[in-house]
């Protein structure tokens, strides 16, 4: 299984508005929707940062009280395996692959579709996976019974899970990434237009 992390090649990628204070954030954010108006963080609500910071308290308590080890206090995002949706919400967009050997699978969270419908009290489909957070065995386990949501709901016609989201709640290999200008060794990098 690999990762994805999909992000603008102008910028470094792994960042995380969640890094930065409210107000830092809420700028950032203003700037995006200000100088890049068609991009998908453009159209992002008023109450966007506070209610990341809040469904990332969520997820961090949740994998705390299942086991997981967290080292950093927000999470990086990937996704699982390729999904070309994602690369439209970049104007230059590009990826990291990393396999998911790669990681302590410790410090790996899961939830089937993004972090935020998974857990926003507006979604209430009933489906099994809504409120819940998966490692890395259990998610396989949903995968294979349900498959990967880009195979079945690319257009999101079916709901709002289109991915299978990554939480990454360790600094060792993002990194090794971010440090590594020229992606060499076993490092994958692939771009799209």
């Amino acid at each position: 299984m690999y990762l994805y992390h999909y992000y603008d090649k102008k910028q470094q990628p792994f960042l995380n508005l969640s890094d930065l204070s409210v107000d830092e954030a809420r700028s950032v954010l203003n700037k995006i929707k200000k100088e890049k108006p068609d991009t998908m963080a453009a159209k992002r609500s008023l109450s966007y940062v506070e209610d990341r910071l809040s469904f990332e308290g969520m997820l961090r308590d949740k994998f705390i009280e299942q086991g997981g080890i967290i080292k950093r206090r927000v999470p990086y995002y990937m996704v699982v395996e390729e999904c070309v949706w994602l690369s439209s919400w970049f104007e230059d967009s590009a990826y990291i692959k990393i396999d998911v050997n790669e990681f302590d699978l410790r410090t790996v969270s899961f939830t089937y579709g993004d972090s935020h419908p998974t857990f926003s009290p507006r979604v209430n489909d009933g489906k099994e996976y809504r409120k819940k957070l998966y490692f890395y065995d259990d998610i396989i386990k949903l995968i294979d019974k349900y498959g990967l949501p880009q195979d079945w709901n690319a257009d999101g016609k079916y709901g709002p899970e289109r991915y299978i989201e990554a939480q990454i709640w360790s600094d060792e290999t993002v990194l090794r990434y971010i440090k590594d200008c020229n992606f060499t060794k076993s490092h994958v990098i692939g771009h799209r237009s």
